[in-house]
Formats: structure tokens, sequence, C-alpha cells
């Protein structure tokens, strides 16, 4: 006859004081509320506001017409203010006035990926949006890490491409 082993705890499964009950944490008082307002708030309202912070922006970049600035104006630009560099970012602003105004050529001359990335951003937002705020089950759009990654290295190499300060770099400074 062959000797079992006695069966002992599952490897696999964690391992808990036997007869220890943890008492669960009270929420303090402004989570209450947060977890108050999120149950009665409508299932349309995250997407609404998210829509209306993306409208925000939209109206600033349409009211301040960063196009027209003076030309010994100072930048407003933290990072250029202080070293000169044109940021990951610059030219978004810009790049968005004339997107707005029907100008693609123009805004991706300010900056091409941003200009690049709005249709896959917007298709995005309006399939969240879709789906939390009325149910619609649109095609997932799957980027996987890889693409997520390269694309971020694409944006940082531009970036550093843009600063440099020699033919045909020059061509990118906005």
């Amino acid at each position: 006859m062959v000797p079992v082993p006695p069966a002992g705890p599952d490897p696999g499964a964690p391992i808990w004081p036997a007869g220890v009950a943890y008492q669960p944490v009270e929420p303090d008082r402004f989570t209450r509320l947060v977890l108050r307002l999120h149950a009665r708030a409508p299932r349309w309202a995250v997407p609404l506001a998210a829509l209306g912070c993306v409208g925000v922006g939209m109206a600033y970049a349409l009211l301040s017409d960063p196009t027209h600035a003076e030309p010994d104006a100072r930048p407003t630009c933290l990072l250029k203010l202080t070293t000169g560099l044109d940021c990951p970012g610059c030219g978004g602003t810009r790049a968005l006035w004339y997107v707005l105004h029907g100008d693609l050529p123009a805004a991706a001359r300010h900056h091409f990926l941003f200009v690049f990335s709005l249709p896959f951003l917007a298709y995005l937002f309006v399939s969240w949006a879709g789906n939390r705020a009325f149910g619609w089950r649109l095609p997932e759009l799957r980027l996987s890490p890889k693409v997520i990654g390269g694309f971020l290295a694409i944006w940082l190499a531009f970036s550093v491409a843009r600063n440099l300060p020699w033919a045909p770099f020059t061509a990118l400074y906005v």
C-alpha cells in the first residue's frame, strides 16, 4: 500500500489567520458624499461633463486666437519661457484652432501628431460616451501596449527633433 500525503491547504490559496474577521473601514464624510452623488447621478452625467470640458477647451482655443500673437510677446508655456525649448505639446492649441476652422494643412504644420491622433481620440470618446450614456455597443478600438508605446516613442522623437537647431529640423519649429 502506498502512503497518501495528508491533505493540506491549497498552495495557491491566500493564507489568512483562522477565525479572524476584519471590520470594514467606515468611509469618511467626503467619500460618502461622492458615493451618494454617484449612485443618484444619471448614466449620461459623466459623458456630459467630459463633453463640457472638451467644449471649454475648444472655446478657449477659439476665443484666445493663438495664431495672432505679438512678435515680441513672451511665451505662455513655462518650459519655453524657462528653457527656450518647444514642449511636446507646443503648437497644439494653434493646431486645434486651425482644425476648428477647417484648415488641416496649417494644423498639421503646427502639430502633426495632434492632428493625426484626433480621429482616434474622437472615436474613443464617442464609443465610451455612447456606451456609458445610451448603452451603445460600438466596435471597440483596441490599442495594444506596443502601439501606445510606439506612439509615445514617436512623440518623444518628434519633440526632440523639433528642437534641433539645424536643417532639416528647423522646418519643424513653430
